[in-house]
């Protein structure tokens, strides 16, 4: 997939990738919403990045690609992650320096229409936790409806999310 918008690039990862990805990892806002995206060095990111190349044949998942500015500055990533229930998850994240600019809103509604008929998709769910409400900001303006408040599991533990559904 390669797919623009008016000041973005979405497109499959590739190993040149590797060192950026690593260095965003590391944010504060990583570590304390998606801890298991944090790539500790450099060649972590990298057989990571080796490991979901061959889900972009397969369809199965997760399919991750990353956000660039056109430019070509590596921004963040977007996200289509399968869940136990035969349903899909949305995820995303914009680098710090980057967020409050409308990057993820553009990114999603440049994304999921393209992803979803691909997968036969009509829904998707996205998740938050109850704290995150820059995160709950992006998917109400992307058009997300927010259908749950619980306690579910998140990243391993118990925690109070948050869940919308987008459909097409």
């Amino acid at each position: 997939m390669l797919l623009s918008t008016s000041r973005l690039t979405i497109q499959e990862l590739d190993a040149s990738m590797a060192y950026a990805i690593h260095l965003q990892s590391l944010e504060e806002d990583v570590r304390r919403y998606v801890p298991d995206e944090v790539f500790e060095s450099e060649e972590e990111a990298l057989t990571v990045i080796q490991s979901l190349q061959s889900n972009y044949e397969t369809k199965r998942g997760p399919l991750v690609y990353v956000v660039t500015l056109k430019e070509g500055t590596l921004i963040g990533y977007v996200q289509l992650v399968p869940m136990q229930d035969g349903k899909w998850e949305v995820g995303y994240h914009i680098a710090k320096m980057y967020t409050q600019q409308g990057y993820a809103f553009e990114a999603l509604l440049g994304f999921l229409p393209v992803i979803m008929p691909q997968l036969h998709l009509l829904a998707v769910e996205g998740i938050t936790l109850q704290e995150n409400l820059a995160s709950q900001r992006v998917l109400e303006k992307c058009g997300f409806q927010r259908i749950a408040q619980c306690v579910d599991t998140y990243q391993g533990t118990k925690k109070e999310v948050i869940k919308y559904r987008y459909s097409l």
